[in-house]
């Protein structure tokens, strides 16, 4: 089931009601329902998805009982941790990358010719968000972060929490599995904060990603039909496409949750007024890059040792990530790519610059921080060209044809109503995100008191997602990682 479907509204009204007033009294019968809704909500794309979730889960959920079981010998203890993340790990080969890999392998000594050796398995929605979650569980009970959790419903509804499931945050047991352990009470105010953010993210997702989705589409499909400045007008809006879309997710999921009383990790804070590249990745998918900091790259040695150690880090960790977005090489070279962008950073010893907030205290940035963030800008942008081709050759294409303007250059464009329309939602995009940068999210409303225009705000922006919405807009981008 998609949060942009008809019938997401009605499940999730239903669920909501049942949750506080039918099972709000009993803390294991509620936790039951979470699981019984979730497996309800997954397994409306295919039912058979619901098989690998429920065995990764007791997978890992018996892991974490056998490492608690032998805390006193290391030997046993780790080969059972080791042992689940292989088995996790596997799964997820098995399913994303099998096919990917042998017919790389088929492209390289055979001629292309990968009769027999191709699975072609269907990839169940959100396998790498799920899959990351129940490993960060395993991992944390081995090194003693968490106590292995006895009550095997309350692991099922950390696991397959259905706001969060498909696409994100990609939560740690540290953070969510102790709300599902203790009784939850409605909060009024927490339920309202969290349905304003989930309004705000299907604005971001409707108005926004979904109508720069239909110039972007075509502009990738057949960028030999484009002009230069339509190629890089196409790169732009992709760049506020997947944004507001995966941001869009991101509100929905976490503002659902306020609903039932949970809360979410943050996933995004305003990447796109980030001044260099690393305080890009600190607010971007702030869930994933956290997982691999704290799984991967502090294991590795994290920002200890010689510079080409950490060079050798992070390109590893940008490398995987970019793996983990796709079965293909375009993810891997995007991966690559931003690795590459850390170089000077990491040279200049940079990479820990810009942890505080953006221009405090004042309504506009300085000049100096203009164009720091104009230029991560122009290099994230850059970077998503490779993340949306088909294929490498496509992107190389995509990246010589940008910068051919020829006769005219298709500036009469700029001034088409398409154009200036998708411009406009984007100016709404970044204004309000900019004035409510320090802000939980941007529709938090912490500075408007007057309830005539915090009602004004909630009646336009719902005016503009069912005038704008489209039963054919494609779905949330992420949903296929």
């Amino acid at each position: 089931m998609s949060f942009i479907s008809f019938t997401f509204p009605a499940f999730l009204a239903i669920v909501f009601c049942l949750y506080w007033f039918v099972f709000g009294r009993n803390l294991r019968w509620q936790n039951a329902f979470v699981v019984l809704a979730s497996y309800v909500f997954y397994g409306w794309w295919d039912w058979r998805f619901l098989i690998l979730i429920a065995f990764t889960t007791i997978c890992s959920w018996s892991s974490g009982l056998l490492i608690g079981r032998f805390r006193g010998e290391p030997r046993k203890s780790r080969a059972v941790s080791v042992a689940n993340i292989v088995l996790n790990l596997g799964i997820l080969a098995l399913f994303k990358y099998y096919d990917f890999f042998a017919q790389s392998f088929a492209d390289v000594f055979l001629g292309g010719h990968s009769d027999g050796l191709l699975l072609h398995l269907i990839l169940p929605v959100g396998i790498s968000f799920y899959t990351f979650q129940a490993l960060s569980y395993s991992i944390d009970v081995y090194r003693g972060r968490i106590e292995p959790v006895p009550d095997v419903v309350q692991f099922f509804a950390y696991v397959s929490f259905f706001p969060q499931l498909v696409a994100g945050p990609i939560e740690r047991a540290t953070n969510l599995l102790p709300q599902f352990g203790r009784p939850r009470t409605f909060d009024y105010s927490q339920a309202v904060d969290g349905l304003r953010q989930m309004l705000w993210g299907y604005f971001k997702k409707i108005v926004v990603a979904d109508f720069c989705a239909v110039y972007v589409d075509d502009v990738f499909a057949h960028p030999q039909s484009f002009s230069g400045m339509q190629l890089i007008v196409g790169a732009f809006f992709f760049a506020f496409q997947i944004y507001g879309d995966f941001s869009g997710y991101s509100d929905i999921a976490i503002g659902s949750a306020k609903l039932f009383g949970i809360r979410l990790t943050q996933n995004f804070r305003v990447p796109y007024f980030s001044r260099n590249i690393a305080e890009f990745w600190r607010r971007w998918h702030i869930s994933l890059m956290t997982w691999f900091r704290d799984y991967l790259y502090i294991p590795l040695g994290g920002n200890k040792g010689s510079k080409a150690r950490v060079i050798r880090n992070t390109f590893i960790v940008f490398l995987l990530s970019g793996l983990w977005h796709g079965a293909d090489w375009t993810y891997v070279a995007w991966g690559g790519y931003n690795a590459l962008l850390f170089l000077p950073l990491i040279l200049s010893g940079s990479t820990r610059k810009f942890r505080d907030d953006i221009a405090p205290g004042r309504l506009l940035p300085s000049w100096k921080d203009c164009i720091r963030m104009t230029l991560t800008f122009f290099m994230v942008m850059l970077g998503w060209i490779l993340f949306r081709s088909d294929t490498l050759a496509d992107a190389a294409d995509f990246f010589i044809r940008m910068w051919q303007w020829g006769p005219g250059a298709g500036l009469d464009f700029l001034l088409s109503g398409s154009f200036l329309i998708r411009i406009v939602w984007i100016a709404v995009l970044v204004i309000v995100e900019w004035l409510n940068r320090s802000a939980s999210h941007a529709l938090a409303l912490d500075g408007v008191h007057s309830r005539t225009a915090r009602y004004a705000i909630y009646i336009i922006l719902v005016a503009l997602i069912m005038l704008l919405s489209d039963n054919t807009a494609p779905n949330f981008i992420y949903f296929q990682f």
